[in-house]
């Protein structure tokens, strides 16, 4: 192997790292919102968890945007199908919460923690398999 080309030693930007926080910013305010329930409570700490977790989805999707000699056939094969599982689970989750009665803002922010869920994992999941596969020449 051509120690120039030796993907393992790649730098590359903290595109992981930042998924595993959205991750971890969307399960608190998840777990948050529903060790309350069926109370009334406030929603500005989730609501600010699930912006800032948007947030940086939208960072990791620009450096994603910005990789050179990234291997995009594998990231595309991972993403695309931890997408399907993905949005099928949240899916699963949206009909649970309407089933149970939650309404108004509360649903909706659920309702964006879940697009969040499922559109960051196959993010972190394809960008992992991705990174380590050889890339093209």
């Amino acid at each position: 192997m051509n120690t120039n080309n030796d993907f393992t030693s790649r730098k590359f930007p903290p595109i992981a790292e930042i998924a595993v926080s959205t991750l971890a910013l969307v399960i608190i305010g998840g777990v948050y919102l529903a060790s309350h329930l069926p109370n009334h409570i406030s929603l500005a700490p989730t609501t600010a968890l699930v912006s800032i977790a948007a947030a940086l989805v939208l960072v990791n999707v620009s450096l994603l945007s910005r990789l050179k000699n990234f291997n995009w056939k594998t990231f595309a094969l991972v993403a695309k199908w931890t997408l399907l599982v993905y949005l099928i689970i949240s899916g699963t989750l949206e009909y649970v919460f309407i089933y149970d009665g939650m309404r108004g803002s509360l649903l909706a922010l659920m309702s964006s923690a879940l697009f969040i869920f499922a559109i960051n994992l196959p993010i972190l999941f394809g960008f992992t398999v991705a990174r380590y596969a050889e890339s093209p020449a």
